[in-house]
């Protein structure tokens, strides 16, 4: 079967965090769906365990979302491979327990380095590939497909549990972030998302609470966020774009 000329090509998606948890469930219901997919994260051995386990084309590529030109690597990453970007997914997030007294300077700045700096150099670069591409698309007579920005944000950004003082701010701002941008978008078809999940069974959960404290059956599996992701990606929730979504734990 031949495509034809003004078909669109499969979507592509870059996910952080992509190589455990959350995003490893992202990554395989958004291949799963036919997305192509941006594999980002620090340690390349999970991206690669990850990549494994899609059904359809992939690439990883290890970035540290601190910083900025690692960020915009991985957005021409995504157009070098790909040939294009249609959504971000900030999922890459580190949320360390301590009294406020403990929050060290060098604490606090990395926390906010990773949920909320990250991802706006990350939105920033893609934003600008974003509008390229809508361009390029209405110039050889295509719909421009625009942009989607999902951001991983939490429960804690607007019901911070004790412990998660710097973390709940850096989510906080992350979700000013999704509002102000998805406002400044709307006229270029770019939505942008905030889902602030609860407690979620992952790795980084039991850094914080054991399971004496929260057990499993009050938290929600990672997949749940998953489809939540792709459902957003598919335009299933704009009505709620530019809102913080919350995701209650049971």
């Amino acid at each position: 079967m031949t495509t034809p000329p003004n078909a669109q090509p499969a979507p592509v998606a870059l996910l952080t965090g992509a190589g455990t948890g959350i995003g490893r469930e992202a990554a395989q219901e958004l291949s799963s769906r036919g997305w192509r997919l941006l594999l980002a994260g620090r340690r390349e051995a999970p991206l690669l365990e990850t990549g494994g386990m899609l059904s359809g084309p992939w690439h990883a590529l290890a970035t540290d979302v601190r910083s900025a030109e690692q960020c915009q690597a991985a957005v021409d990453a995504a157009a070098r491979h790909f040939g294009r970007l249609d959504a971000l997914i900030n999922n890459a997030g580190f949320a360390p327990s301590q009294p406020v007294p403990k929050h060290t300077p060098d604490l606090i700045d990395e926390v906010f380095a990773i949920n909320a700096q990250g991802p706006a150099y990350l939105m920033t670069a893609a934003w600008r590939l974003f509008e390229r591409q809508n361009a390029e698309d209405h110039a050889k007579g295509l719909e421009p497909r625009g942009g989607r920005i999902v951001n991983i944000s939490s429960m804690a950004s607007v019901d911070p549990f004790p412990g998660l003082f710097a973390y709940a701010g850096a989510k906080a701002a992350l979700n000013l972030l999704t509002r102000a941008a998805h406002r400044e978008g709307a006229d270029l078809g770019i939505r942008c998302f905030a889902l602030a999940p609860g407690a979620v069974e992952t790795a980084m959960l039991r850094t914080i609470l054991d399971t004496d404290i929260l057990p499993p059956s009050r938290t929600l599996p990672p997949r749940a966020i998953a489809v939540v992701i792709a459902d957003c990606l598919e335009g299933k929730h704009d009505d709620h774009a530019g809102e913080v979504i919350l995701l209650p734990s049971p």
